[in-house]
């Protein structure tokens, strides 16, 4: 058999496996927890999960950059969100705006088991408090996640990857993570399209 045809099948069954796991854990989903800590279900693009969750201010949200990173902001209210760019700068920005020059075409909620978005007190005054100031913006050491991390809790803490973000998570609201799909709706209460 060609070396090709040994890459497509192994990559057709690396992802059968992948979605028979996230259906396991989707179905186990639901049942009461049983110290379910840490990320349960991660943002996917080819799966993205069974419910789509309207987010609320001082929810965590999350798009995947080009497949390699994630990037994480803080929903706002009114279809903007807060994020550090990768310039630096803090800004408010729309959802679309918030998948422009990514390769996610989908925006994820932090959810618990039961779809309720995870928001931490003063996240949103936080997140707004610092708007239009610059972070000195560093991909490993001072990024995206550090920033949602501090609008969180106040604390600046080093955090150099999407894993390392999820586990802190998880501890602080002391639950498993779930992240689903957004709906976004327009003023007028229809989704977005």
């Amino acid at each position: 058999m060609a070396v090709p045809a040994l890459l497509l099948l192994a990559g057709a069954a690396a992802a059968l496996e992948y979605r028979s796991y996230r259906k396991k854990v989707q179905a186990q989903r639901y049942r009461p927890p049983s110290q379910a800590n840490g990320l349960m279900l991660g943002p996917s693009q080819w799966i993205p999960g069974q419910r789509s969750v309207v987010p609320v201010p001082g929810a965590v949200v999350v798009c995947h950059v080009f497949g390699v990173v994630e990037h994480t902001g803080i929903w706002l209210g009114s279809n903007a969100i807060a994020e550090l760019h990768g310039s630096g700068l803090v800004r408010a920005v729309s959802p679309k705006r918030f998948l422009h020059g990514r390769s996610g075409a989908r925006i994820f909620v932090c959810c618990d088991r039961l779809h309720a978005p995870l928001i931490q007190q003063d996240a949103v005054q936080r997140a707004v408090a610092s708007l239009f100031t610059y972070r000195d913006y560093h991909l490993r050491h001072n990024n995206c996640h550090r920033f949602i991390w501090h609008c969180l809790t106040g604390q600046e803490q080093k955090i150099t990857s999407f894993s390392q973000f999820n586990l802190l998570l998880s501890q602080l609201f002391d639950t498993g993570l779930y992240w689903d799909p957004c709906e976004l709706l327009e003023a007028s209460g229809g989704p977005m399209e």
